[in-house]
Formats: C-alpha cells, sequence, structure tokens
C-alpha cells in the first residue's frame, strides 16, 4: 500500500482522475466543486481510458478534450425503481418496519437481492446480488 498526498486543484477546474495502476487508467472525468470535491461528468469505470504519459498535476487544454473525445458523450441517465421485498413476520407494522432494516444491514447486498427495472418498463424488471445481475427463476441456477 502507498500513501499519497494530493493537491485539489481550485474550484471549476476540469480534471482527469487516473488510477495508479499498471498501465495507469483514467476512470473518470470531473469538475472541482468549492468544497474541493470533484463532480464527475463522466465516469469511466466500465471502459477506462488508457492513462499512460499523464503525470498528477495540470493538463493542458488540448490532452484534456482529447480524453473528453475518446469518452464520448456520457450516456443519458434514466429513472430506475429499485427495491428490496421481504415478507417479514411481526405483530405490528412498526416491528415490521425496524425487522426490515435489520434484515438489510444484516444480510446486506450478498443475500438480498435488490430489483431493478426502468420507470415505465417494470417487466424489465432484473434481479441483482451484490451489482451483478441475479437469476430471477431458483431454476435458472
Amino acid at each position: 500500500m502507498r500513501w499519497w498526498a494530493v493537491v485539489i486543484p481550485e474550484p471549476g477546474d476540469r480534471v482527469a482522475l487516473v488510477a495508479a495502476v499498471e498501465p495507469p487508467v483514467v476512470f473518470g472525468l470531473g469538475v472541482v466543486l468549492r468544497d474541493g470535491r470533484i463532480r464527475y461528468t463522466r465516469r469511466l469505470f466500465d471502459e477506462p481510458l488508457p492513462g499512460d504519459g499523464l503525470d498528477a498535476g495540470p493538463l493542458t487544454e488540448e490532452t484534456f478534450q482529447g480524453l473528453a473525445a475518446k469518452a464520448g458523450p456520457a450516456a443519458a441517465v434514466r429513472t430506475w425503481l429499485v427495491g428490496v421485498d421481504l415478507p417479514i413476520e411481526a405483530d405490528t407494522r412498526a416491528e415490521a418496519v425496524r425487522r426490515y432494516w435489520s434484515y438489510l444491514r444484516d444480510l446486506g447486498p450478498a443475500e438480498l437481492p435488490a430489483y431493478v427495472a426502468p420507470i415505465g418498463d417494470e417487466l424489465a424488471m432484473q434481479a441483482y446480488l451484490l451489482g451483478m445481475e441475479a437469476p430471477l427463476d431458483p431454476e435458472e441456477d
């Protein structure tokens, strides 16, 4: 493990986020906010760009625009319906809610599937465990 001291650029500056792996990759583009946080303008987790030759520090506008062009336009943001439905036995509604949150906390995303569907197309629902698609039909295992 290594430790880093990183100087965040000025608010409004655009940044390329580079993972220090071999070979280095650009996993996102963003803009620096007033409080020093970075808001992603482009997330590239699934398809990172090569980061060879990028050093920590200022980039030229040409270099940044080249990365932005390679990243392409951001996909349209959709609204999703996400839920975890559990049959819970309890004496009261309040107790059922308390047990629901306990189950979510104790079992977590490894054991409780989250069901996801785009708004307006609920028939396209898909189950996910740990961020990976899981079969909806137990016989598909």
